[in-house]
C-alpha cells in the first residue's frame, strides 16, 4: 500500500556529544543512525539522514514512523535532542534528477574514433535521447 506524502516532516534527534570522537546522531523513530566531526556537520547531516531515509521508506512504499514527542525521548549522559525538520519536494526533486549508469555497446572502432575526438558519451547519449523524445 502506497503511503501518503508529506511535505514537511519533523523528527526529533539526539545529538550524543562523544568527545574527540565527535556527535553521534540518532533518529529513534526512525530507527537509523550516523556521526559528524562538529555541530553544523552534525545539523546537516541529521536532516540529510532523515531525509534519504524517508525517500527510501516513500520508494519502497512503506509506513513512515509518527514522531515521537521529544518529552519521549530518553537521554543519556551528553544527549541533547532537538527537533529536525525535511522539506521533501525539494529533497524529491533532487532524487528525480540524480545521474544513473547505464552500460552501452558500441563497435569498438567507434570508440576509438569517439575517444580520438574527446566526445563525451554520457553527455552525447543524453542530447541524443532528449532530442528523439523531443525534449528540450
Amino acid at each position: 500500500m502506497k503511503t501518503k506524502q508529506k511535505d514537511i516532516y519533523v523528527y526529533p534527534v539526539i545529538f550524543r556529544n562523544e568527545g574527540e570522537k565527535g556527535i553521534a546522531i540518532l533518529v529513534p523513530d526512525l530507527d537509523v543512525a550516523t556521526c559528524a566531526e562538529t555541530e553544523e556537520k552534525a545539523f546537516l547531516a541529521s536532516r540529510e539522514l532523515i531525509s534519504i531515509t524517508i525517500m527510501g521508506l516513500e520508494e519502497d512504499g512503506e509506513r513512515i514512523p509518527p514522531a515521537s514527542s521529544v518529552s519521549e525521548i530518553a537521554l543519556e549522559k551528553n544527549d541533547t535532542v532537538s527537533l529536525i525538520d525535511v522539506f521533501m519536494p525539494a529533497v524529491r526533486l533532487a532524487n528525480r534528477n540524480k545521474a544513473v549508469n547505464r552500460t552501452v555497446t558500441l563497435p569498438a572502432w567507434l570508440n576509438a574514433k569517439a575517444l580520438e575526438y574527446n566526445i563525451n558519451f554520457s553527455q552525447l547519449l543524453q542530447e541524443a535521447i532528449k532530442k528523439e523524445l523531443h525534449l528540450s
